[in-house]
């Protein structure tokens, strides 16, 4: 399982003409196909910040590999994110125990300078792995947290839209495409759904050739029902799947 499988849920698109509310708490349970077996599970959480309403939150993000998979190669992912009221990035955590690497990257974004700030450590050796200043606009969107960013729009299919992104080391203008929707059944129930495709890969974001797509609910939750990511053969479809939503 590739170490960023975490980032295939993201992206950040500018706000439309009408938005949807976050709940104030939430917990989705996915598992992970990997070439159609179960590669993975992972959990997502959201939590609103306490009174004045609107504040932004927090976001958590814990993926493991189970199975064949995990006896091939062990992942153990941890991510936070902490978000201000346009759901902007203030800052983030991931903890990384990937086979016998083990490493831990902190980021900074800094609104008044304009600057993130990247730190990546390798907890096993004590070293740091990288460090480096990246230009950020103003508010931008961390890999994990724009993806409740999308959530909020209202992007009907034939409308496309763009916005900053920035996984601390590079930021970039996202877009985002509504595409059609689409019934999709899951072990959770079958959806109404709005697919999207969200491009970040092939040398926007990320060098690697993929095609990311996001199954969104078609009614007030817009619920991520599915996301999809579509490699070369030689690597294959990884998808996760809806399994409960708290």
């Amino acid at each position: 399982m590739p170490r960023w499988l975490w980032w295939f849920l993201v992206w950040a698109p500018m706000a439309c003409s009408e938005s949807h509310s976050l709940p104030s708490k939430e917990t989705l349970s996915y598992h992970i196909e990997w070439r159609l077996i179960t590669a993975g599970k992972a959990r997502l959480e959201w939590n609103a910040a306490e009174p004045p309403a609107h504040s932004g939150g927090r976001v958590n993000l814990h993926v493991e590999s189970v199975g064949f998979v995990s006896k091939l190669f062990r992942v153990e992912d941890d991510y936070s994110v902490n978000l201000n009221s346009g759901l902007c990035a203030q800052s983030s955590l991931l903890t990384a125990r990937e086979g016998k690497r083990h490493r831990e990257t902190r980021i900074s974004f800094d609104a008044e300078r304009r600057k993130a700030d990247y730190l990546e450590r390798d907890l096993a050796n004590n070293a740091v792995v990288l460090a480096q200043e990246a230009d950020i606009p103003e508010c931008v969107h961390d890999l994990i947290g724009g993806f409740y960013l999308l959530r909020t729009l209202n992007l009907e299919p034939g409308q496309t839209t763009e916005a900053p992104v920035s996984d601390g080391k590079k930021s970039v203008m996202a877009k985002i495409e509504a595409q059609q929707r689409e019934d999709v059944r899951t072990a959770a129930g079958t959806y109404k759904t709005i697919r999207y495709e969200i491009y970040l890969f092939n040398n926007v974001l990320f060098h690697r050739s993929a095609h990311l797509n996001v199954w969104l609910s078609d009614d007030g939750r817009r619920l991520p029902i599915q996301v999809r990511v579509r490699m070369p053969i030689t690597i294959g479809t990884i998808t996760l799947e809806l399994d409960k939503h708290e």
